[in-house]
């Protein structure tokens, strides 16, 4: 009995010593960022509004790793393959090139994407209805786009034709998007011109091209790279005299024409409930890909003299921000 007794009182003394074997800490979540440009930088403080407005605070009750491709030495391969060494509980990746990349290197950890291109063209879903693997999230192609892209154009000035088309071959999305611009420009009768590049050193001899076919108008495709160039891309286009439309509002805001695309910071803050949809026991493959419908018009009147170009009152009336 006296055994008993002093074996009751020792367990007792133990559990009051060490409370923490009664109760371990709440295990915080460790969220993986991988992108490919450093000018999208900004996706991720949109990233983290959407997380606080969901409760999360960085730091305390949920981690972040952040791996940012270009200018570094490392390839987004590489990237991605380190986050999932880290067992990171969800990788959100920016653009198409990151998703692949994570694809790549994991089919089991969920893969949440912030935008990007047709991700059932690519092969990251079965479809957007049903994702069927382990990869949801937001994209923003829209099977419109280009149409109204190149009708915008068409009303800034009719004579557009031929229209050239900024874009990089090697990029899965690119691809698509070239295939989407050449349906809508043959519907619409208009000749274009293709002007590929593969770095920000074939910037100028593009343009150089795009002068000697005698372009009238441009179209930038969307892509990460060009969005980190995007203020040189700008300022080739005005020097060039060229209407230039973009696929978003960064590139309005460093000397851009127009732009008509997706709200991205919209997007970065989608892409954040998905993630705390899959902490709270959700499956990628359960969860439908969103496709925003909402987009916006934004006109740069700076750029629009600066190449002798007036603003018809038809576009300028649908504008849903105008920089001065």
């Amino acid at each position: 009995m006296k055994k008993v007794l002093v074996s009751l009182l020792a367990t007792l003394m133990l559990s009051s010593i060490c409370p923490a074997r009664a109760q371990q800490p709440a295990k915080i979540p460790r969220i993986g960022f991988l992108t490919s440009g450093a000018a999208t930088r900004d996706s991720s403080e949109a990233f983290r509004q959407g997380l606080g407005e969901l409760g999360y605070v960085e730091g305390e009750n949920i981690l972040i790793e952040y791996r940012y491709a270009e200018g570094g030495s490392q390839p987004l391969s590489e990237l991605a393959e380190e986050l999932v060494r880290l067992k990171v509980d969800v990788i959100v990746t920016i653009a198409t090139e990151p998703s692949l990349a994570a694809q790549r290197a994991t089919r089991t950890i969920p893969i949440v994407m912030g935008g990007g291109g047709d991700p059932v063209g690519v092969g990251l879903v079965a479809s957007l209805a049903r994702p069927g693997g382990n990869i949801t999230g937001v994209t923003t192609t829209s099977v419109d786009l280009s149409a109204k892209r190149l009708e915008l154009l068409k009303e800034l000035t009719p004579k557009i034709s031929p229209v050239a088309v900024l874009w990089i071959p090697t990029a899965r999305g690119n691809k698509l998007q070239m295939k989407e611009t050449e349906t809508a420009a043959y519907s619409m009768e208009l000749h274009l011109q293709p002007s590929a590049v593969e770095g920000p050193n074939d910037f100028e001899s593009a343009f150089s091209a795009i002068n000697r076919g005698k372009a009238r108008s441009l179209i930038v495709l969307g892509s990460p790279m060009f969005a980190s160039h995007r203020a040189r891309i700008a300022d080739l286009a005005a020097k060039s005299r060229l209407p230039a439309i973009y696929p978003t509002s960064h590139y309005v805001d460093t000397g851009g024409l127009m732009s008509y695309g997706n709200n991205l910071s919209v997007v970065y803050q989608r892409a954040a409930v998905y993630v705390d949809k899959i902490l709270k026991g959700a499956k990628p493959a359960d969860l439908p890909v969103e496709r925003p419908m909402k987009f916006e018009l934004v006109i740069n009147l700076k750029t629009a003299k600066q190449i002798g170009l007036t603003i018809p009152g038809s576009v300028l009336y649908r504008v849903d921000r105008v920089i001065k």
